[in-house]
């Protein structure tokens, strides 16, 4: 199945959502649009969670997570991780991360066997990774970036990779995560139109920008880069 949806106008709906196979979250929006869509399709099967992580909505951007856990960082309120407790199932482990690298979807990429890290994730937030996900865990780049949450998205039948990744790395990353790879052409000409970004998207990693803007525009800045990989 796939529904084309828009969050307040925006086509980056990855970026304000994180589905698994066991739970879906949703950023808050000013209307119920967007998460009635997923409401409509998804809550006789998984739980459909409406919340904001740290204040921010761009929760796809903010957690990582698969059927066995959700992974949310430090910053998230006792409020928002208690209403996102009561709704998840009592199966998925929901975890507070202590981590540098805060935007914890844009560092991770995971399925529920194998998972993607920012090869300067903490040693702690990778036994966490491990633990708590139960998945293997692996140190690695797409198409030479840091940020594999941004450049691929993965699940347990398949993934999509950033385009300039190069055939003998996509095999090697389709060996290692045992799912088929593709690099969409589609995505090509949305890169380019991302030319406006910087090149080291590192400094987008820990979840802060340097806007004075308020904590839900800064944080919709973080993901401008990668949100498009995520729902292509």
């Amino acid at each position: 199945m796939a529904v084309r949806c828009q969050f307040e106008g925006s086509n980056e709906i990855g970026v304000f959502t994180r589905l698994t196979n066991a739970y879906c979250l949703t950023g808050v929006a000013a209307t119920s649009n967007f998460y009635s869509i997923f409401e409509e399709h998804l809550s006789e099967v998984i739980p459909v969670v409406h919340t904001s992580i740290a204040g921010c909505r761009i929760v796809g951007s903010m957690v990582t997570g698969n059927r066995h856990g959700l992974l949310v960082p430090n910053s998230t309120t006792d409020q928002e991780l208690q209403h996102i407790r009561d709704h998840l199932p009592d199966k998925v482990k929901v975890q507070r991360v202590e981590e540098r690298l805060s935007a914890l979807g844009n560092v991770v990429v995971c399925n529920d066997y194998v998972a993607l890290v920012h090869p300067d994730i903490d040693r702690e937030t990778e036994e966490t990774i491990h633990d708590v996900l139960k998945v293997e865990v692996f140190r690695h780049t797409i198409a030479n970036n840091v940020l594999v949450g941004t450049y691929s998205v993965i699940s347990n039948q398949g993934g999509i990779v950033h385009p300039a990744t190069p055939t003998q790395e996509l095999d090697e990353l389709s060996m290692l995560l045992q799912v088929p790879l593709v690099e969409p052409g589609i995505l090509a000409a949305v890169v380019e139109n991302r030319a406006d970004l910087p090149e080291d998207k590192s400094q987008y990693a820990d979840g802060q920008h340097s806007s004075d803007d308020s904590d839900d525009h800064a944080c919709l800045d973080i993901a401008k880069s990668a949100s498009w990989i995520r729902f292509h």
